[in-house]
């Protein structure tokens, strides 16, 4: 699909907005924890009025270094990172990025992680008493610190840390989920009956890289989790899965780089999408992605972008003679 531009002024303007149960966003176009800093260091790059939503790095209850480098790799149409969560810890955030954060035009939507559902407990309420946050995004399946991924392969942890953030928080609350699981609907429906008010799809895959002249891998961590182009598939066929296994929304994560990924989302089933990897060589593109959306659906004569949400036709194209 061509990139579009923008609507002139004559055309009806389409609704961009989206609901996520409790959580309203100006439109479904929002960028990925630990792709965006915590937003301060993108201001040159990104109008943060045209943004649906920024989700800051992770936070952790303590300050953390992180893990030791190298931290990236780049592969075959993706990225392997070992980051390990690397943060300024709750308190810092609170008293010197949320003032700032709570000051942008857009949602923002809080990203947190604990080594034990007491950690998230305790985190959720202190969040509960500031102000400027639109949500709390739960990180139950980082895959690069020990114990991270814990809480997202186990459907009743993955419960029991949702409803125990709920009873100390009235945000809404979003549920961050792995793939690195066999059955990723199990832990999505968990969450759900929990009460989270809608799952993020996907968290980064598992993998590695190796130097095999030196037999030793890359990563100072020996793993790290792949995103990027590379897992778009597989994070697709996450969101229609899920999709016809709950009823709460889902925000689709996964290799999202251009207007074409985005659409094949939302039709797949994702309400919201978020910009990950493509935040770290194209900072302009979710600003770009709104634009071109509401072309889009100009051009496709819908009023709403919800219009076009979890419509795929499973019936494969071969069958059909297009």
């Amino acid at each position: 699909m061509p990139l579009r531009e923008a609507p002139t002024s004559m055309a009806r303007v389409p609704q961009l907005a989206v609901a996520l149960n409790r959580l309203r966003l100006s439109n479904p176009i929002l960028v990925a924890s630990g792709t965006f800093g915590y937003a301060r260091e993108m201001e040159a790059f990104a109008s943060f009025d045209r943004l649906g939503g920024v989700i800051p790095k992770t936070i952790t209850l303590e300050p953390r270094i992180g893990n030791s480098p190298p931290r990236t790799v780049e592969t075959t149409s993706g990225l392997l990172n070992s980051i390990g969560l690397d943060n300024d810890g709750l308190e810092s955030f609170v008293d010197i990025h949320l003032p700032y954060l709570s000051e942008l035009p857009t949602s923002v939507i809080a990203n947190i992680a604990g080594h034990d559902v007491s950690e998230f407990e305790s985190m959720a309420s202190v969040l509960e008493s500031t102000e400027g946050l639109a949500g709390i995004e739960l990180n139950i399946s980082c895959p690069n610190v020990s114990g991270g991924v814990d809480f997202g392969t186990n459907p009743e942890l993955a419960a029991d840390v949702v409803s125990r953030v709920r009873s100390v928080t009235s945000l809404p609350v979003i549920a961050k989920l792995t793939p690195n699981v066999t059955d990723i609907t199990a832990v999505a429906q968990a969450v759900a009956s929990a009460g989270a008010d809608a799952v993020s799809l996907v968290n980064t895959y598992q993998g590695m890289a190796i130097d095999w002249e030196r037999r030793r891998p890359v990563l100072g961590n020996v793993t790290g989790g792949l995103s990027g182009p590379a897992i778009k598939p597989l994070a697709l066929c996450a969101v229609w899965k899920v999709s016809q296994a709950v009823e709460i929304p889902i925000i689709g994560i996964g290799g999202i780089a251009c207007l074409d990924d985005v659409m094949q989302f939302l039709v797949a089933g994702a309400t919201a999408v978020q910009i990950g990897t493509a935040n770290f060589y194209d900072p302009g593109l979710a600003n770009r992605l709104v634009d071109q959306l509401e072309a889009c659906l100009v051009e496709l004569k819908l009023d709403s972008v919800t219009d076009i949400v979890g419509t795929l036709d499973s019936t494969p194209l071969a069958t059909t003679g297009h």
